[in-house]
């Protein structure tokens, strides 16, 4: 039995998890030097729990309009544990912005890039 809430919200994150999905929206508009360690603290249970059972990890970015290197290095980390238990890692809601800041820090090649809804539930199996 789960001892993580299936839906889980703080000022700084949105957690919901169903099925084999860990959807993760950072509330924003910002992930900087003190938002990324809290949001990566707040997700580590629900990856430990899930374990092999994780399929897709959804990093949902349309609240985040800028993120600095600590946030970059929040999506690196999570990429790298969703990673580890052979889930993929996508990338949606991008800005414009936070896409090229992604693609020079050649970022956006760890992730799978859901450009819109209907991309996302293609990817995840739903619809």
């Amino acid at each position: 039995m789960s001892s993580l809430p299936d839906k889980h919200a703080t000022s700084l994150v949105e957690i919901t998890r169903r099925a084999g999905i860990l959807l993760i929206k950072p509330v924003g508009p910002s992930i900087g030097q003190r938002e990324a360690p809290i949001i990566q603290k707040e997700v580590e249970p629900y990856f430990k729990e899930m374990g092999k059972d994780l399929d897709h990890l959804v990093l949902d970015m349309t609240s985040t309009t800028f993120m600095s290197s600590m946030g970059l290095g929040m999506c690196i980390a999570l990429r790298n544990t969703a990673n580890g238990v052979k889930s993929d890692s996508i990338l949606f809601g991008l800005s414009k912005e936070l896409h090229g800041l992604m693609s020079m820090m050649k970022i956006e090649k760890l992730y799978k890039i859901a450009k819109d809804q209907s991309q996302l539930n293609k990817m995840i199996g739903a619809g």
